[in-house]
């Protein structure tokens, strides 16, 4: 089995990275990153929900 299969360390540091002063951005770049965040969140907090449901009750 391979080691990096489970390595968080990007997803990590899309959520928790510095500005990039070089980086151009606009309006619609913020919207869409802010969206995937919390898309990316809500699936993380029903996935636990759902492993809640699975193993306790």
């Amino acid at each position: 089995m391979r080691k990096d299969l489970f390595n968080l360390g990007p997803v990590f540091g899309y959520f928790f990275r510095k500005n990039d002063p070089n980086r151009h951005t606009n309006f619609n770049l913020r919207t869409m990153h802010f969206i995937n965040k919390l898309s990316m969140a809500m699936f993380l907090v029903g996935f636990i929900v759902l492993l809640y449901r699975w193993f306790i009750r």
